[in-house]
């Protein structure tokens, strides 16, 4: 429906003076702040996407997924029994079966995300995407992270991003798909609005701000511009579709704020991991330390926490 998409104005200075708000937001305090914490650690994608990427660091990364905080700690907490597992681990096609296996061994269910789609540029034929989303899809993979090919939004060729975008939900099958629109990369904030329009109308789950490799990748103007899309979107046709801001989220203080940031904008029905993600690497390490501290009163040294 470009008629949604032809008319679209994004008031920049008003977006970044709201994004600016956002970053002096007092963050909570005590156990409200380890109940945050405890609810970001449910919308993480545990992500490890190296070139040096083996069976074994990916078996490691799975074991730190079903146990994300130390157990003790949980118990502290009188939270061991909640079982608090993390969203899902995302990994690169050739190393999904190597989860998948590392998963089911752990007995745990915790979906298996892979990327795909020529990802991180995108400079890809079309066919030998759809060939890589197939590929993820039968190695096990239950969530596939696409990636849009940015010529299309530069160059103004909607329909054609919406053709591939459709093309991709299509060979994903069952698994969810979670369209990356690499915002750093796509030159104004009108076309972050825009590309996350066509990829909701295209049938993406979620829509996910970077890959992780771009020069910005996550940030606070293009958080709430992709939100307001969402909102927009279920407002004309009553369908959810997710938010999964990536790349650049190291602390636990950022992870509150863009939970803050979402219940903000979109409601608390979107502070689940059906409908809300964290893409991160080494999120986790920072939030079990302030978790640490929160039931100790001191930092923990670097062997007192396993491998995040």
């Amino acid at each position: 429906e470009l008629g949604w998409i032809s008319k679209v104005y994004v008031n920049r200075p008003a977006v970044v003076r709201h994004a600016e708000e956002i970053k002096k937001w007092k963050t909570v305090k005590g156990n409200w702040q380890a109940a945050w914490l405890l609810k970001a650690v449910t919308c993480i994608d545990l992500t490890t996407l190296s070139g040096d990427d083996t069976p074994s660091n990916v078996q490691r990364l799975c074991f730190k997924a079903k146990h994300p905080i130390r157990e003790d700690l949980l118990k502290a907490l009188d939270m061991h029994d909640k079982g608090i597992t993390v969203g899902a681990v995302c990994v690169y096609p050739a190393r999904v079966t190597d989860a998948v296996n590392a998963l089911k061994a752990a007995g745990c269910n915790i979906p298996v995300a892979s990327v795909a789609a020529g990802f991180p540029s995108g400079q890809t034929p079309l066919e030998t995407k759809l060939a890589e989303i197939r590929l993820a899809v039968e190695y096990g993979a239950r969530e596939i992270d696409i990636v849009i090919s940015r010529s299309l939004v530069l160059t103004g060729q909607w329909e054609g991003l919406y053709e591939e975008i459709r093309r991709c939900r299509a060979a994903c099958g069952e698994a969810h798909m979670k369209t990356i629109l690499a915002t750093g990369e796509l030159g104004s904030l009108a076309n972050v609005y825009k590309a996350s329009m066509i990829a909701m109308m295209a049938g993406s789950d979620f829509i996910k701000t970077s890959t992780g490799k771009e020069v910005e990748n996550a940030t606070f103007p293009v958080g709430v511009v992709m939100m307001r899309a969402i909102k927009e979107y279920y407002w004309q046709t009553g369908y959810k579709v997710g938010f999964k801001p990536a790349g650049g989220i190291r602390t636990a203080k950022e992870a509150i704020t863009w939970l803050m940031l979402v219940k903000e904008e979109l409601g608390a029905e979107w502070l689940t991991p059906e409908l809300f993600r964290l893409g991160a690497s080494s999120l986790l390490g920072d939030i079990e330390q302030q978790i640490f501290y929160h039931v100790t009163g001191s930092y923990a040294l670097q062997h007192e926490l396993a491998m995040a």
